[in-house]
């Protein structure tokens, strides 16, 4: 068992479905992993592992009860996000002792999917793509200790680039899960406002700020979407979920032929190397369209 978190999302539900591993079983395979590598990377500093041990020993295992899109899997949550009973600082001294009375929206719909939460992801105090506070301070780069992981999801990409989790959830106001997740060798997508349902203490129709699944490939980023998207009357942006879901999408879409991209969206000078490299995966994406 203690290769466990080298499984992708999608291998580690597909196991969890067929009853070969157990939701307690995945939680000490985290356990363990964070353990090993926590103390260089600093990325989950709040960790709830006996209380997530506790709810694996009773997660609906019976035929008739519906395990979820994530069957009992473990994740991190965003130190932005509510867990019930634990601490959400925000990386603030504000709010270094303040502890959630309940889950948040989002991670209510997540825990009904099946998703089990183990850690909170480190942040920046309140926002910003560098990931550090005057809380639980830096966390670094599982690549190169000595480069930042971004922001401000990036705790999250982290978590998941030293594999101590196989999901993680993050939230984007200009760019906190795709910048990480570039840093980081994973996967950030910040979906179109009302796919996954904001919480209430945010504005109501406001577009800007959404959460979005984070994941190490693109299939196991379908499935988080998967387990966070919901068509709910508490969001008056909510919208429908695709027919099977995104997953399903997933496996049966095909690549535009043509798409709008510019690498500075003519606001500031970019790297040169991360231009050419952005057209040249472009070019390779509609070589691969034509070919289809």
């Amino acid at each position: 068992m203690t290769d466990l978190w080298r499984l992708t999302a999608t291998e580690a539900v597909a196991k969890l479905r067929r009853r070969e591993v157990s939701p307690l079983e995945m939680v000490d395979a985290a356990s363990s992993r964070i353990e090993a590598v926590e103390p260089k990377i600093n990325a989950l500093p709040i960790r709830f592992l006996d209380e997530a041990r506790e709810k694996a020993k009773h997660f609906p295992r019976e035929s008739r009860e519906d395990p979820g899109w994530l069957a009992g899997l473990p994740m991190a949550i965003k130190d932005y996000n509510d867990v019930a009973g634990q601490l959400t600082t925000n990386g603030s001294p504000i709010y270094a002792e303040y502890r959630a009375p309940a889950d948040d929206r989002t991670v209510a719909v997540l825990r009904g999917n099946g998703a089990i939460p183990v850690a909170k992801s480190n942040v920046p105090e309140f926002a910003g793509s560098h990931t550090f506070n005057p809380v639980w301070g830096i966390t670094r780069n599982p690549w190169n200790l000595e480069c930042t992981a971004g922001g401000s999801s990036g705790g999250a990409a982290a978590a998941l680039a030293a594999g101590e989790v196989w999901l993680a959830n993050g939230s984007c106001l200009g760019g906190s899960l795709r910048i990480p997740a570039s840093f980081c060798g994973i996967v950030g997508m910040r979906p179109s406002p009302g796919v996954v349902p904001r919480g209430d203490g945010l504005p109501a129709f406001d577009s800007l700020w959404v959460d979005g699944p984070m994941a190490r490939n693109v299939p196991d980023l379908a499935l988080m979407l998967d387990a966070m998207a919901v068509l709910t009357p508490h969001d008056p942006l909510s919208r429908p979920i695709p027919p099977g879901g995104f997953q399903a999408t997933l496996k049966r879409a095909r690549p535009p032929r043509r798409i709008g991209f510019s690498t500075n969206l003519g606001l500031r000078s970019i790297d040169p190397e991360v231009d050419r490299l952005c057209r040249a995966g472009t070019m390779i994406h509609f070589s691969v369209a034509a070919r289809r």
